[in-house]
């Protein structure tokens, strides 16, 4: 596999050009968008890896330091730099974070899912709650202790697959000391975080055994600066994210120019859609794709007079820029077609589930459904209104494909970590059990209450009674 860093998760048409290239000619046909930004290539022959490596090089992408346990991608809010509603421009952080950690050698020591996130303020979620780090872009007025202007929260330790989301770490930053606390943070985790087990290498686990105080006087040490700490309460409240903002036509902070966000189904694109898609940015905008980790992407710059021919161009590369309030949430990790930690094939069967859905009931509100092969939970199940954890078992001498249930997760404003209702379905069962859980939820909701509030008022044993129709509780 060839795992592309993409910093910042902003991407250009040429460089979408070209993984589309390297993608047919020397890979599996097909690229993957992830929940981390990032692109990934598969089924690279051996033979072919070096040329592979090579091609992304000359496309100025590099998939240093992203292989084996080595930390992935910084990510940012992708409409950053022209979002209306944005207090920041974060993709300069983003982008200095990536290059600091491929330059530093003792930083490699990172493991794969140590993550870091950049929020701006704006539309679009970048999922920072679920972070080792996650910096929030906030506004202080006047009459505070500290002055006012744009400064960062900083939240650590999310790590959802383990059901906690990142805390407030009690801390204003500014702008430029973003970059050299996490630097400081990252290499007092290093010094003193396990390594040894995979199972507690995040910066959860150290701030367990030690306390957030400890954890940021050792950071402190560090630093040539001292640390800012101040209450909640001096920072604005922030607004509330949009959740298909990620989809669709939207207007950009410069009068006149839109971005359209594309549905990429389970993240999976063609060889011919990267081309399309790429044409479609340099014909109608300015080459700026932007990938977001819901795994659609978003073309940028597109002018008023443009739009209708940009959305004619994306309906003939087979995807759409419009889509149901079940699709438009779908998140799905590689599955066991890709991966050997996965026990389904989660791509497939997350198709196979938005077709049914559609095809039985309609929601006037976004839903997110995310499917995870494993544990490790890539696709971040606890953070999705309905979240599924896959397993299998035998039956009769044959593996069967089952998942676990969670509901009611959501991030930042509706942050929430999933609560386990159902244990091993098989997935046979699950398109009917969803089905009959949509149609309680539509009928037994109060008012336009979502689907995540509606679970969150009932208990674990309540939900399993209520939509239970003929399956393993």
């Amino acid at each position: 596999m060839l795992r592309c860093r993409i910093p910042g998760c902003q991407l250009s048409s040429k460089q979408l050009h070209g993984l589309a290239e390297i993608a047919r000619d020397w890979g599996g046909g097909y690229a993957d968008l992830t929940t981390r930004g990032n692109l990934q290539i598969r089924e690279i022959m051996p033979h072919n890896t070096i040329s592979s490596l090579i091609k992304l090089t000359e496309l100025g992408l590099t998939s240093k330091g992203s292989g084996a346990d080595n930390v992935r991608n910084i990510t940012a809010t992708p409409t950053s730099g022209f979002d209306s509603r944005e207090l920041i421009d974060v993709m300069p952080l983003a982008l200095c974070m990536h290059h600091y950690i491929l330059n530093c050698r003792d930083f490699y020591d990172l493991p794969r899912k140590f993550n870091i996130s950049f929020d701006s303020g704006g539309a679009i979620s970048v999922g920072a709650d679920t972070n080792d780090i996650g910096f929030y872009a906030v506004r202080v007025g006047e009459g505070q202790s500290v002055e006012p202007g744009i400064y960062f929260r900083m939240r650590l330790c999310g790590i959802t697959g383990h059901q906690q989301m990142a805390f407030d770490s009690g801390l204003l930053l500014k702008s430029e000391e973003c970059i050299a606390i996490s630097a400081a943070l990252i290499r007092v985790f290093i010094e003193n975080g396990v390594r040894t087990n995979r199972k507690k290498a995040r910066l959860k686990y150290l701030v367990d055994d030690w306390g957030l105080e400890k954890l940021l006087e050792a950071t402190e040490k560090k630093l040539a600066f001292a640390l800012r700490r101040a209450p909640l309460e001096v920072a604005e409240p922030s607004e509330e994210k949009s959740r298909q903002a990620h989809l669709g036509l939207h207007p950009q902070s410069e009068s006149g120019l839109n971005y359209i966000g594309v549905d990429i189904p389970v993240g999976r694109m063609l060889p011919d859609q990267m081309h399309g898609l790429a044409a479609i940015a340099d014909t109608y905008g300015r080459g700026d794709i932007r990938l977001t980790v819901w795994q659609n992407l978003i073309i940028a710059h597109i002018p008023d007079e443009q739009v209708e021919a940009a959305k004619e161009a994306i309906r003939k590369t087979g995807l759409h820029y419009e889509t149901s309030a079940i699709s438009s949430g779908l998140v799905a990790c590689t599955g066991n077609t890709g991966c050997q930690y996965a026990g389904a094939n989660t791509k497939g069967n997350a198709v196979k589930l938005a077709q049914h859905l559609q095809n039985k009931l309609e929601l006037d509100q976004a839903l997110n459904i995310h499917l995870t092969g494993c544990p490790h939970s890539c696709a971040q199940h606890y953070i999705g209104d309905i979240g599924l954890q896959a397993t299998s078992s035998k039956i009769d001498g044959e593996s069967v494909e089952e998942y676990h249930i969670v509901l009611g997760g959501g991030v930042d404003d509706n942050r929430f970590i999933a609560r386990d209702v159902f244990s091993s379905i098989p997935f046979s069962e699950i398109p009917t059990l969803l089905e009959n859980m949509l149609n309680i939820y539509l009928k037994e909701r109060e008012g336009e209450e979502s689907f995540a509030d509606f679970t969150r008022r009932h208990s674990a044993e309540q939900l399993r009674e209520l939509f239970t129709l003929n399956c393993h509780a």
